[in-house]
């Protein structure tokens, strides 16, 4: 650990990277301009990267810590590391902070004023706009994030693909379902009760998965709009890639079967196979096989994985207020397109 201060403020700033020289240039210097150092501290976790990372940060980036891995645990694993370092070092609470995303100046103080005046929050999150167009929200999180009946997630600014401008529509503080992993408050503790992050997942809806956990801790999740960040999202993988549409059904399929009580997983997987069938026929009839292919993948890689998990709550959250409407009829059938109009 390279470390140039002496007093711990009560919120640890981690952003993970591995091999992210570009990224570290481009963004680490909003984070470290932005954030109020009584508030919190701004790590670097390095994931043994095997670039310039660790010489940029060490003679570009002085004023920040250094968390430094001896090889690449990958982005889950990776975080539950560095916040058990965090644990064990004091910090009330972490944030787990993309390593694509510009924070402005104050940030971080509406979150923690948030979670020290709020001590059943279990997460938070401030609002995501987009990087690239900052009149917009962005993709990954958006003004929270929530779930339907049938497990699809939706957020407070964009519906499937639908993305909304913001207009100071969504700027009030609520309860949400889950909170973006771009920038995502936890305090430290629950955050290694509650299990972390799950490595299997290997990427997308591990958040959601978290967030679902510490409601069956008893704790709420919000967004603290006072707060905004800029993410530039998009990752590795398009939309419309192959490996992202595997990795989304079937981590959504995981993430019903892990969280769902044992007697209501066969109705909601059987809906869940029909639906995914109509969206298997729907690449079929446009002759887009390679996604089609993935949906197939992962319905039979979900069937393999999940006799990892043998423990169920006893608590079914989908079947709660905010968890009723179904998602597809609203956008398909409806046509809304604007959170909003859902009336939530």
């Amino acid at each position: 650990m390279e470390t140039n201060h002496s007093t711990l403020p009560p919120c640890a700033v981690i952003i993970l990277n591995w091999n992210g020289e570009k990224l570290l240039r481009e963004f680490l210097p909003s984070v470290l301009k932005g954030t109020n150092p009584s508030y919190g501290r701004v790590i670097v976790a390095d994931n043994g990267s095997t670039d310039n990372s660790l010489s940029v940060l060490r003679e570009e980036f002085p004023q920040a810590e250094i968390l430094r891995f001896p090889e690449n645990y990958g982005f889950a694993e990776g975080y539950n590391k560095a916040l058990a370092w965090a644990l064990e070092k004091g910090y009330r609470y972490t944030v787990l902070l993309n390593s694509d995303v510009s924070t402005p100046q104050g940030w971080l103080e509406p979150l923690v004023d948030y979670m020290e005046s709020h001590p059943g929050c279990g997460a938070c999150q401030p609002k995501i706009l987009s990087y690239k167009e900052p009149e917009k929200f962005e993709y990954a999180g958006a003004s929270g994030g929530f779930i339907d009946r049938n497990g699809y997630p939706f957020c407070r600014g964009r519906i499937f693909d639908k993305v909304e401008t913001d207009t100071g529509q969504y700027d009030n503080e609520r309860e949400i379902f889950w909170a973006t992993g771009a920038a995502l408050m936890v305090p430290t503790a629950l955050y290694i009760e509650a299990g972390g992050l799950d490595a299997g997942f290997f990427a997308h809806m591990e958040e959601i998965d978290l967030c679902w956990r510490i409601h069956l801790l008893g704790k709420s999740i919000a967004v603290v709009p006072s707060s905004h960040v800029f993410h530039l999202g998009g990752g590795s993988l398009p939309a419309s890639n192959p490996r992202k549409t595997y990795l989304n059904f079937r981590n959504n399929l995981l993430l019903l079967h892990k969280n769902l009580p044992e007697k209501d997983l066969l109705p909601t997987l059987l809906r869940r196979r029909l639906l995914d069938t109509v969206a298997w026929a729907k690449f079929i009839l446009t002759f887009d096989f390679p996604n089609a292919n993935a949906i197939l993948r992962a319905h039979r890689d979900f069937r393999k994985m999940r006799r990892s998990y043998t423990t169920h709550p006893s608590r079914n959250i989908l079947r709660e207020p905010l968890q009723r409407r179904n998602i597809l009829l609203d956008h398909y059938l409806r046509r809304i397109t604007r959170f909003s109009d859902l009336k939530m």
